[in-house]
């Protein structure tokens, strides 16, 4: 016996974690055979594979489409429960701090000689969608409604990607109709726009598919002739978000199959979007002075 000499090392000969050398894991990876620590072992049918495996089988794996070109998604409609979600922590926040909705308001037209804040902030076009009236709580209550019907509805078939450009595009095209049509001289809150949005694009999908369209122009027609005999209720809002919703759903529709599809669906809701922008400038130089 040598003394003196350095004690062997029993980790030298050890088998190590092929992503963290410095981990002895005497685990192997089912598919690659290489080591894998606690952190990077991923269960599998039979024993664990590593990360890396997983990952590169999951790239192998081919993308299911809906009928309309969406991918495919399982579970719950997360677009249309995050916007309802994004909606009533505005409205609360509307409860809490009038300044909430002052900031992020649509007001279209010049009042009492002050300008409108469409030219200067163009972003309420929007943002005003996700807003609602903090005395009515049908409003709010309705809207979501109509939407956690129609997403439900809408957002498996399109895709979450396409549904969420949809109901944006939406909500922009009732402000839009609002800046047209309307003398408001007050600001503008709601997701009514967009909701009718979603029933102009049911509408086209329905007469798409061949499915019975004779309730939802009922339904449609209910409302918007309450836009006529209600106070307060932007027909404008309903009038835009209806025809933008239609049309951004036509174009994802009726664009035939192939190996172009998506990008023909992508660059006509851009067109929709610049078309959407050119009625935005075209009104603010007819805003009355």
């Amino acid at each position: 016996m040598t003394y003196g000499a350095p004690a062997p090392d029993p980790r030298q000969d050890a088998p190590v974690c092929a992503r963290h050398p410095d981990r002895i894991s005497y685990v192997r990876c089912q598919r690659c055979g290489r080591p894998a620590c606690a952190e990077c072992q991923r269960p599998a049918a039979v024993g664990f594979q590593c990360v890396d495996c997983v990952r590169e089988q999951a790239q192998n794996i081919p993308v299911t489409r809906t009928a309309f070109g969406g991918v495919t998604r399982t579970g719950r409609p997360i677009v249309t429960f995050s916007i309802i979600g994004a909606c009533v922590a505005l409205f609360l926040l509307q409860l809490v701090s009038p300044l909430v909705t002052g900031t992020l308001l649509y007001a279209p037209y010049y009042t009492a000689g002050v300008p409108g804040i469409v030219e200067p902030e163009p972003w309420r076009m929007l943002t005003a969608a996700f807003l609602h009236s903090p005395n009515f709580l049908l409003h709010i209550a309705f809207n979501m409604y109509a939407l956690w019907v129609l997403g439900q509805a809408l957002e498996p078939m399109l895709g979450r990607a396409r549904f969420l450009a949809l109901y944006l595009l939406a909500a922009v095209g009732g402000s839009v109709g609002v800046l047209l049509l309307s003398g408001f001289n007050q600001g503008v809150v709601g997701a009514s726009g967009a909701v009718f949005g979603l029933f102009g694009a049911m509408f086209v999908v329905q007469r798409r598919t061949g499915g019975d369209v004779r309730q939802l122009v009922v339904l449609i027609a209910i409302n918007g002739v309450l836009g006529f005999v209600v106070q307060g209720i932007s027909w404008q809002a309903h009038l835009g978000g209806l025809l933008t919703g239609a049309l951004a759903v036509a174009v994802l529709v009726y664009v035939p199959k192939g190996a172009r599809r998506s990008a023909l669906q992508w660059a006509g809701l851009a067109a929709v979007a610049v078309v959407l922008v050119l009625l935005t400038v075209l009104g603010v130089f007819l805003l009355p002075i």
